[in-house]
């Protein structure tokens, strides 16, 4: 009989302990396998949840390990190389992106598939990016709202949140999808505006300003972890703070806490002609995200509610993110 057929109780220390298996180990994922482990710190390591993440290399595995992770290797894109995540764990957290092309989802796929063949988890967190809503016109915008993709980058997402939630209501498993704005930390590589200051680039005039929305990348943790064990079946949750600003004033805020001089306000056509695609897609959509169900639902208190408090230098006259 394999493992994970056995009665929990009747099963050795090491297999009772609950698994929580992480597809997408790389910077917030990190952060939820930190928060694990040093929760189960309160208890003891031979109680509390062991950690597992997929990783297609041998150098991320040794860093994996170096933290206290159990390392998988795997790869998304070769589903015959996920037969190990069979059963494997009884809650799962899958942050990894879809492929850089296509309109579908095909690694979400994978992973489904090798899901269905062993014994389910009992719940699992998909982090999604609320750019599967497109652009909003500067509207509130509730979970209940239809997707309306306008780019093949939000287009895999709405494909994979698709298969997650069928996956889920199909076999019951307790699926919660978490639709992520822009994430931010001064520790985190790029996390931060103060090189984009830096290098003056312009932003949108307020008659064409865009709503922008955030999280600090510590407390996206912290809501995948409070979805995973809170989370309602088949639930789709902004993990989004209290910020109400435009980029432009999000870029004025930041230069004035780092000292930095404030960027230069340009028309939507001017900076047509001297922003870089990516950049300029994301000032071409405009919403303002409800967060209630993570406070009410999740009982998530942000430690970082506005993008202030989490920009905020952390020493008396450092200016450096």
């Amino acid at each position: 009989m394999p493992v994970n057929q056995f009665p929990r109780r009747a099963l050795p220390a090491r297999f009772r302990r609950t698994r929580v298996l992480i597809i997408g180990c790389g910077d917030v994922g990190q952060r939820i396998a930190r928060d694990l482990l040093q929760g189960q710190a309160a208890t003891t390591r031979q109680h509390g949840p062991r950690v597992l993440a997929l990783t297609s290399s041998a150098e991320s595995a040794q860093a994996l390990q170096q933290q206290g992770i159990f390392p998988l290797r795997g790869n998304l894109d070769d589903v015959g190389s996920l037969r190990r995540l069979r059963g494997i764990a009884q809650r799962v957290v899958h942050m990894a992106p879809p492929p850089s092309h296509g309109v579908q989802d095909v690694r979400t796929a994978n992973l489904v598939r090798v899901l269905r063949q062993g014994t389910l988890p009992s719940s699992m967190v998909y982090g999604s990016t609320t750019g599967v809503y497109g652009d909003c016109g500067g509207a509130w915008v509730e979970e209940v709202r239809a997707v309306q993709p306008s780019t093949d980058r939000a287009r895999r997402r709405v494909d994979a949140e698709q298969r997650l939630l069928r996956f889920g209501k199909e076999s019951g498993l307790r699926l919660q999808i978490l639709r992520i704005p822009g994430i931010y930390a001064p520790d985190r590589e790029g996390g931060t505006p103060h090189t984009r200051l830096l290098k003056g680039l312009p932003v949108l005039q307020a008659a064409d300003d865009v709503f922008t929305n955030h999280i600090h990348a510590d407390d996206l943790a912290r809501i995948a972890l409070a979805a995973l064990w809170r989370g309602k079946p088949q639930r789709i949750y902004h993990a989004s703070d209290d910020t109400q600003l435009r980029m432009g004033d999000y870029f004025d805020l930041a230069a004035d806490l780092y000292g930095l001089p404030r960027p230069q306000r340009v028309s939507r056509q001017q900076a047509q002609q001297t922003l870089p695609p990516m950049m300029l897609s994301f000032m071409g959509e405009s919403r303002r995200l409800r967060n209630a169900r993570i406070q009410q639902e999740l009982r998530v208190q942000l430690r970082y509610p506005t993008v202030r408090e989490g920009l905020q230098p952390k020493k008396s006259g450092d200016q450096r993110p």
